[in-house]
């Protein structure tokens, strides 16, 4: 049964369409029946992925494959210890992994958690309790303070005063005032469709009747729940980098190790030695520890994260922040603090700001920054007594934490009366409430009757050209006259002047009588009143966030602003934050719907703000961002939030104001919901970035130098130098240790100055492998020479030579390490102590090698024997050259920078 745009048609109209009754609801029979023909009130859950299915995905990977080979090929050739240390690094890897998974994809099981368990429905003309998953299109239900809407709904009677809060939806963060009046307009947004009420909504205040004509999957929150299923995650730029370097990797690896073969076998060498040696230098050619140090690294980065307030779920998708270029942010509750502050207010004359933010109630008054006395202007008291008692809401304080119940505008009120030193209890000691006269949508107006002693004030509040319609006297520092079209315009013009600052503001003005009429006249008691002043309030941006777009400019990330909220409260804060630039652009939902393909193309680069937008709009926004080859970052706390939050490249929710549904699509949740937090998680992106490029530089120069000097050998006719459980023995030892020092090495210091990089940009620049290939043929250049020197010059034995190769070999990596922390800072300028870390790794790697050579039952199982001191000192000679090598290369490079 479907019913098209319902906002548009009489109730009795919609009624009819649904074969239901605006007094009695549907026949219990017929509930019955359609409950069985449509299904149950509930989103449809996607297949949820088990753990063993998510266990079994960390293996797919080409590296883990071809470790997973070696490891096999290891264990058949009886290298036992070779062939445990890739199995123990395959599985680390495959825990670290499945543990950050673990918990991921609910997102649309949380979606279902915010169906209300029971509605009150009437059927066959009786109030019943019913299960909200048990509701069908036509039931009419009741509603009222507290309730969460369990359907999408058309509204068929409304007390003044109905509103629900539909931030989670729209991003609006004021509520919504609803009333059962027919809307002329059939395409007009969700947010100002007055006579409806969504699914996932909360009512906030007043009571209603609805008839019921969407539910599950075809009402508004079913639609997102469809976008968020309809999004497949890609693979981070990491995954997709280290996958197609890993393949290129391999291949290369094969390749030589087959001519290393071939060649020796040319040599003479038997074919038993020579496969072994292959093999084993194919293992020590493929960086096997690098799939377990990135992951490792991104562990720790991760662990650094959440002291600094965020919380990553998926471990890859730490890289993605590093090298994100937009952020996309929610407004309401993310750049701002989702408090309505009064900053302004006008009466006497004077234009007052009101100091502090948020709810709480410390703060003062100022002209100009000066601050002034409540003394000096008493009249100020009388504009905070006709707010705090024209007003339903109240002001309660938990932990040193402050929390308005009721309207967030009437709270923002009673926090500027309490800032005073007024409130409404010691108030009503000296007023008794008598009346009150709820605002509604027709009037703009709220009044409240209270009686002092034996007169009666009516208070009023409501928006100023209304107000000011309806007053005939004006209160101007304690002393009434008539109001004239001077007053008039003065009042008007402040009222456009905060307006223009994006503030919502309303107006204020009483009326006394000596006694009450018998039959209480709306006309009547909101006519002739005394006007008192203004007040103006604003969602005030967060302290720290201007501090954290700045950071974001600086360090070349564009941020865009997205939100339910009017345009030009939008751009107002935009504006303040710096978002919002001479040359940036606006957009609201309708006018991007206005815009054909092509010319939002065009335009979307200079969008800095998109105001009243929908889900489906922020989806848009973030797919144009991504296929324009940007890397997004999209920031949200509401379910309208959510299909966008999951098809950026990373999605971020807001830990304390996010909904479950935001979260569990998320890829990472600030749990401060501190925008800054946001940029503080980007600087560790990069950081980890960097820190991963630096292992891949270090254990492949290192590799490459292991495979050049096998390579070089076999070319010139020399003895292999290298046994090949030396081979093994060098790359267990020198491979991880170090490379997990180098993943916690700390950030370069301008980290967030430098422009962000492209998510295509490989993880080894052609730049970065000529350097490796250098240093790699530098290294083999030191091991041979050792080799040489022992054999030839000293005229020793091939064993004692291969002994000083394999120590040289080993030592000139640990040396190396040192030059990878920075391919332009010299080491000594960085500190050797900046990293301890990374020197304590290095001492047990050489004390390892020290044990390799220096014990006895460890000289049998290697084949090597013990070295002369004059020998130990060629060694450290040597193994030290590729550091000083280097370090003269960096002071070349400098050079070439000053000149």
């Amino acid at each position: 049964m479907k019913i098209e745009k319902p906002w548009v048609l009489e109730i009795s109209q919609v009624a009819a369409l649904l074969s239901s009754s605006l007094e009695e609801g549907l026949k219990r029979n017929e509930a019955k029946s359609r409950l069985g023909q449509y299904g149950l009130n509930l989103l449809k859950e996607a297949k949820r992925v088990s753990p063993w299915m998510i266990f079994f995905r960390q293996f797919n990977d080409f590296i883990i494959w071809v470790l997973i080979a070696a490891a096999i090929i290891s264990g058949f050739l009886k290298e036992p210890v070779d062939a445990l240390a890739i199995v123990a690094i395959v599985a680390i890897n495959a825990a670290l992994g499945f543990i950050q998974e673990y918990r991921a994809e609910k997102s649309l099981a949380a979606l279902k958690k915010l169906s209300s368990p029971d509605s009150k429905v009437i059927r066959s003309g009786t109030r019943t309790l019913v299960k909200s998953v048990q509701l069908v299109v036509g039931d009419l239900i009741e509603l009222e303070a507290g309730c969460r809407v369990p359907a999408d709904c058309r509204v068929t009677w409304a007390t003044f005063g109905f509103a629900t809060q539909e931030a989670s939806l729209t991003g609006e963060s004021l509520p919504v005032l609803k009333s059962s009046a027919v809307l002329a307009k059939k395409d007009i947004s969700l947010a100002e469709r007055c006579n409806m009420v969504y699914a996932g909504t909360t009512v906030v205040s007043g009571k209603a009747k609805a008839i019921v004509c969407f539910t599950a999957m075809q009402t508004e929150l079913g639609n997102i729940a469809g976008m968020i299923a309809g999004i497949e995650k890609e693979a981070t730029p990491l995954q997709k980098k280290l996958e197609k370097f890993g393949k290129g990797v391999v291949i290369a690896c094969f390749i030589l190790v087959a001519l290393v073969f071939i060649l020796g076998l040319l040599r003479g060498g038997s074919l038993i030695e020579m496969f072994l040696t292959a093999v084993s230098l194919a293992v020590a050619a493929i960086p096997e520890g690098l799939p377990a140090i990135v992951t490792i690294a991104l562990s720790l980065g991760v662990q650094r994260m959440v002291k600094r307030h965020a919380l990553v779920r998926k471990l890859r998708s730490v890289e993605a922040l590093g090298c994100a270029t937009v952020i996309c942010s929610d407004k309401t509750g993310t750049l701002t603090k989702n408090e309505m502050t009064v900053k302004a207010l006008f009466t006497g004359g004077n234009l007052f700001n009101v100091g502090g933010t948020g709810y709480d109630p410390r703060g003062g008054f100022f002209i100009h920054d000066q601050p002034v006395s409540l003394e000096e202007y008493p009249y100020i008291n009388k504009l905070m007594v006709c707010a705090l008692l024209c007003n339903d809401s109240s002001l309660s304080e938990e932990g040193g934490r402050y929390k308005v119940i009721g309207d967030p505008t009437e709270g923002a009120l009673i926090v500027a009366a309490a800032k005073a030193g007024l409130a409404k209890s010691e108030l009503e000691k000296k007023y008794v409430f008598v009346e009150e006269i709820p605002f509604d949508s027709q009037r703009k107006l709220m009044t409240v009757i209270y009686r002092e002693q034996k007169k009666y004030i009516a208070f009023i509040k409501g928006a100023p050209d209304i107000l000011l319609k309806k007053c005939s006297v004006i209160d101007h520092k304690g002393i009434t006259h008539p109001l004239n079209s001077g007053d008039i315009a003065k009042v008007l013009d402040i009222n456009d002047h905060l307006a223009l600052r994006a503030m919502r503001v309303l107006a204020f003005a009483y009326r006394e009588f000596d006694a009450l009429p018998q039959n209480i006249d709306v006309s009547l008691l909101e006519g002739s009143l005394t006007f008192v002043g203004l007040m103006a309030m604003i969602d005030p941006p967060r302290d720290e966030v201007k501090t954290a777009v700045a950071a974001c400019k600086k360090a070349g990330i564009k941020t865009v602003m997205i939100t339910g909220d009017h345009k030009n409260t939008a751009v107002a804060v935009a504006r303040e934050i710096g978002f919002f630039d001479s040359d940036s652009l606006a957009l609201s939902g309708e006018e991007l719907d206005n815009l054909s393909e092509s010319e939002f193309n065009k335009k979307f680069k200079n969008v800095a703000v998109y105001a009243r937008v929908s889900p489906q709009h922020k989806l848009k926004i973030v797919k144009a961002w991504r296929a324009a080859g940007e890397t997004v970052a999209m920031t949200g706390d509401g379910v309208n939030d959510a299909p966008a939050v999951k098809e950026a490249d990373i999605g971020v929710a807001m830990g304390i104001t996010g909904t479950d549904v935001t979260k569990e699509v998320s890829d990472m949740v600030v749990t401060d919901d501190n925008f800054a937090s946001i940029v503080a998680a980007v600087e560790e992106g990069r950081g980890i970035y960097d820190n991963i490029k630096k292992c891949v530089h270090y254990l492949l120069s290192c590799n490459a130098g292991e495979i050049m000097v096998m390579f070089c050998a076999s070319l010139i006719g020399w003895p292999l130098p290298l046994l090949p459980i030396q081979i093994l023995w060098i790359n267990l030892v020198t491979d991880g240790l170090p490379a997990l020092g180098l993943g916690v090495d700390p950030a370069d210091r301008d980290v967030m100055t430098r422009p962000a990089r492209k998510a295509n940009e490989p993880v080894v620049t052609r730049q970065a492998a000529i350097l490796m290939l250098a240093q790699g043929a530098f290294i083999a250049v030191c091991t041979l020479l050792a080799f040489w020197f022992v054999l030839s010059a000293e005229h020793e034995s091939l064993i004692r030579a291969r002994t000083a190769a394999f120590i040289v070999l080993s030592c000139t990596q640990l040396f190396h390490v040192f030059n990878c922390r920075s391919q332009r800072e010299s080491i000594f300028k960085l500190g050797f102590f900046t990293n301890n870390k990374l020197v304590v790794a290095v001492l047990i790697s050489f004390v390892l090698q020290i044990a390799a050579v220096s014990l006895p039952f460890c000289r049998t199982v290697f084949k090597v024997q013990a070295l002369s001191s004059f020998d130990w000192l060629l060694v450290v000679f040597i193994s030290s050259l590729p550091l000083w090598a280097m370090e003269a290369y960096k002071i070349f490079l400098r050079s070439r920078r000053t000149l």
